[in-house]
């Protein structure tokens, strides 16, 4: 026979409300109480009837996620990092992730979210690579439905976010590479529409004003966050005339490709040509040479996104809606420094 809430409460000399309670992760159960609680339920083999659930509480447990990806996003390190942080956390307040994918600015991104969300497929959606005009957001928004997003935008509209201060990041590569000597710096952004590359571009344009120097549109190409795109990027600025000797790229991906482009050429990565990437996604440290990058927590981010809608779809309000966490700058070999002049 199955175990049920009955047999629970009688081992602990609980109350079946209290049991209930405490699985359901309500605030008013004390700390010890549900530790005693997920404790006994573990050791007997306990397993709540998920459909019994969703249909007294008119919910499917499910948390939603669209990839704004083309293709292979499975093969994209950034989105599988962000996929186990908001699968994990969804998993352990008893939450399924339904995931989904549409070309990012499609004209099926819209029919894709009312699908999940009219079809009530999902109680709550996590939105990541946010843009400036997103209209996935005021989208949710309007409709009033529970949701946390990855990143901000320019629209006046008040939503839980989590983000990582993009212009501090760039800043602190700019600062390290501007204190290795170098002085004609390129930068591979990330494409226009998303918000980050706002934020990105304008830490490497304030660094460069605070060093007396001009702003080169010439060292500024466009990538859009693939290894292909950083190489053919990083080719154009070999191409210049006078080339830049160091790259920041707006992610780790699009700084493995640019490495791959420095080295086709004969140039030694670092000696040659210092890079700097933007994530620290477990590739970044095994590359060769290992890159320098931004680090950014994307699994913690990715679990605190959903923890965030979780709150929301239970009534409990949130501690902060909007969070801004400070990155890291790891530094590798991808950038060893030299004496420039």
């Amino acid at each position: 026979m199955p175990v049920t809430l009955k047999d629970i409460a009688a081992r602990l000399n609980l109350s079946i409300t209290t049991v209930s309670r405490a699985l359901g992760g309500y605030p008013d159960v004390a700390a010890e109480t549900r530790q005693r609680v997920l404790q006994a339920a573990r050791e007997m083999g306990y397993h709540p009837n998920v459909i019994a659930q969703s249909l007294q509480r008119r919910r499917s447990n499910t948390l939603g996620f669209v990839i704004p990806a083309t293709e292979r996003y499975l093969s994209d390190p950034f989105f599988l990092e962000l996929l186990s942080g908001i699968g994990d956390g969804a998993a352990q307040r008893g939450f399924d992730l339904l995931v989904s994918t549409c070309a990012p600015l499609s004209s099926e991104e819209r029919t894709v979210y009312e699908r999940m969300i009219r079809g009530k497929r999902v109680d709550g959606m996590v939105v990541a690579r946010t843009r400036k005009e997103d209209e996935r957001i005021s989208y949710l928004v309007q409709e009033g439905f529970p949701m946390a997003a990855f990143g901000r935008t320019a629209l006046a509209l008040d939503f839980p976010f989590i983000d990582v201060d993009g212009e501090e990041g760039v800043g602190q590569a700019m600062a390290h590479l501007l204190g290795s000597g170098h002085r004609r710096i390129g930068f591979i952004s990330p494409p226009v529409y998303l918000m980050f590359t706002e934020h990105r571009l304008a830490g490497y344009r304030r660094a460069l004003e605070r060093s007396g120097l001009g702003f080169d549109a010439s060292l500024v190409v466009e990538g859009n966050l693939s290894q292909a795109s950083g190489y053919e990027m990083m080719g154009r600025l070999l191409d210049l005339g006078d080339p830049p000797s160091a790259v920041v790229c707006g992610n780790d991906l699009m700084a493995l490709g640019a490495i791959h482009a420095i080295q086709e050429r004969g140039l030694a990565v670092g000696r040659d040509i210092a890079v700097v990437g933007f994530d620290d996604i477990p590739l970044a440290e095994h590359c060769h040479p290992p890159l320098t990058t931004v680090r950014q927590p994307i699994y913690e981010i990715g679990k605190m996104a959903s923890e965030m809608v979780i709150q929301i779809i239970e009534g409990r309000e949130l501690q902060e809606r909007q969070v801004i966490l400070q990155p890291q700058l790891v530094i590798r070999e991808s950038t060893v420094t030299t004496e420039r002049g």
